[in-house]
């Protein structure tokens, strides 16, 4: 068996295992609304968010995956070079999703996968094969990181301010509701939860969409980057087998430590997710869920009483957010050095 055909398996199965891990990781961001609002038992909560987060990539489309499977041009390095690039940066992520469920700090998937490529990409082939997008971005197009980036920034700026008008627009509507309401906005939850559910497949399984084809297309098993269906499957199940195994650990602080979480709360948290990940899903702009559900929260709780939101533990995963770049490429750049070395003895 060839070097080239045991590292493009390999890719494969880390890009697979990035995939459980990450629905894993963001299984909590799901779920701990519900949970928290008693809308739902955690069995219920993963069965209905286990089967729409399997029907997002199949019926989601492939912008996304079009987005992070371009946004570093691998074409012009040497096959088995380029696809310990793909691996390390794939590794970077996976020991930062893994670490920070650990230690139950909601951060972005998104974000270390991104961190790990540009780290492995930097440090290996050079910083021209990262497809930076600023003198795009002079001609008003959004490409390659700057397109990546812009979307992760303003995704939770979205969240927090879609999160605070939607608790406002419900408050204002149930002024006059007795407190038997609360079963009517949990049984709305069954609902916005399996579209939220929809749209965070429909985004985040694209990302491994878009780096497994990445992997078939470096090991020379496909002429064009052109996602096939058997990877949309292949996915799709990772990602739903990571969401079935539960990230129970991050659960505590999307859903209690940051706001107290009522049925209200809930509804509004997870309507606002679903239509900022499912918007950013049609324009093909990768988007953190954790960052949208988390300031979603934020945002709710600052409308009704700011001084109630722990903005301590707010601040904390802010603090993880600026750091999780740079941690998941040193964690890359590592993990390169070390499949370098298998690569030499080739």
């Amino acid at each position: 068996m060839s070097s080239l055909l045991i590292l493009t398996i390999v890719a494969i199965a880390i890009v697979l295992f990035f995939d459980y891990t990450n629905g894993f990781h963001d299984a909590a961001n799901i779920v701990a609304t519900i949970i928290a609002s008693r809308a739902m038992t955690p069995a219920q909560a993963v069965i209905i968010v286990g089967t729409f987060e399997f029907l997002g990539p199949l019926l989601g489309g492939t912008a996304v995956a079009n987005t992070i499977g371009k946004f570093v041009t691998l074409g012009d390095v040497q096959a088995l070079l380029s696809l310990a690039i793909l691996i390390s940066g794939l590794m970077g992520a996976i020991v930062w999703n893994l670490a920070t469920w650990y230690f139950g700090i909601p951060s972005s998937s998104s974000h270390a996968l991104v961190g790990g490529l540009i780290g492995a990409v930097c440090v290996s082939a050079g910083i021209d094969h990262v497809v930076w997008g600023f003198s795009e971005l002079m001609q008003g197009k959004l490409t390659g990181i700057t397109k990546v980036l812009a979307s992760l920034i303003l995704s939770p700026l979205l969240g927090f301010w879609a999160g605070f008008i939607i608790l406002r627009l419900f408050r204002f509507a149930l002024t006059a509701a007795k407190p038997s309401a609360n079963k009517w906005l949990r049984y709305s939850q069954y609902v916005t939860s399996a579209g939220l559910a929809f749209s965070h497949g429909a985004n985040d399984a694209q990302k491994s969409m878009g780096m497994l084809t990445l992997a078939l297309l470096l090991g020379g098993f496909i002429d064009k980057f052109e996602v096939p269906f058997w990877v949309m499957l292949a996915c799709a199940t990772a990602i739903t087998l990571g969401i079935l195994s539960g990230g129970w650990r991050i659960v505590r602080t999307l859903g209690f430590s940051i706001y107290r979480v009522r049925p209200v709360h809930a509804l509004s948290s997870q309507l606002t997710s679903a239509l900022i990940i499912m918007s950013a899903s049609v324009l093909g702009a990768p988007v953190s869920t954790t960052h949208v559900v988390a300031t979603s929260i934020m945002g709710i709780g600052a409308a009704e009483r700011p001084k109630s939101v722990r903005w301590k533990k707010a601040k904390d995963i802010g603090i993880t957010w600026l750091i999780t770049i740079p941690g998941s490429a040193l964690v890359a750049i590592i993990t390169f050095a070390l499949v370098n070395l298998f690569i030499g003895k080739a």
